[in-house]
């Protein structure tokens, strides 16, 4: 069973609540437990450093309300910090899954922030995109999870390629290093 920890992540009036969620599920033949950590924004919390978060998870779902600017470069700075984070240690080979989120578009009468922009940021940052309204599509959120977590997976993927190919690789080296085996006589 795949163990997929997610973090939502996203300024104060986005539209997210603190909370923590387990969720044991099936996806294309896979169990998967996944664990959802949904940590509330504070506005005195804005100089976040996300220490935590970055090390535990494995993908990231970023909210931002369309109809507050602020919200959006909240999620930018956010966007920002995983990216940043990701190329200064090396450890982590593959950058996580992030998917950017522009929500409450019920509200889009007071839209402050454009599809196009967010569409945009999510390119910039190789970040899958959407806008949706978690109070009216729960459907449109769903599809927004499952997308994710299929992300994940194939990031899981990618690792364990590395992680085996690595070893034949490192056997290689010192083969042509110190030559190969011969036998003892």
């Amino acid at each position: 069973m795949n163990d997929i920890k997610l973090a939502v992540l996203g300024g104060e009036g986005t539209g997210k609540s603190e909370s923590i969620y387990n969720k044991h599920l099936c996806l294309e033949g896979k169990q998967l437990n996944l664990e959802i950590y949904d940590p509330c924004s504070q506005p005195q919390k804005a100089k976040f450093s996300l220490t935590s978060e970055l090390h535990w998870a494995d993908g990231f779902v970023i909210v931002y309300d369309i109809s507050d600017r602020s919200s959006f470069a909240f999620a930018k700075a956010l966007i920002y910090r995983i990216r940043e984070s990701q190329t200064s240690h090396c450890k982590r080979a593959l950058e996580s899954a992030v998917f950017l989120v522009g929500n409450k578009q019920d509200l889009c009468h007071v839209r402050e922030v454009g599809w196009e922009e967010g569409q945009k940021l999510a390119l910039d940052n190789r970040c899958q995109f959407c806008e949706l309204s978690a109070a009216e599509h729960s459907r449109e959120v769903e599809m927004m999870f499952i997308r994710i977590i299929k992300d994940i997976l194939t990031n899981f993927k990618l690792k364990e390629k590395r992680r085996s190919s690595g070893s034949k690789s490192m056997a290689k080296l010192i083969n042509n290093v110190f030559g190969k085996r011969r036998k003892s006589v």
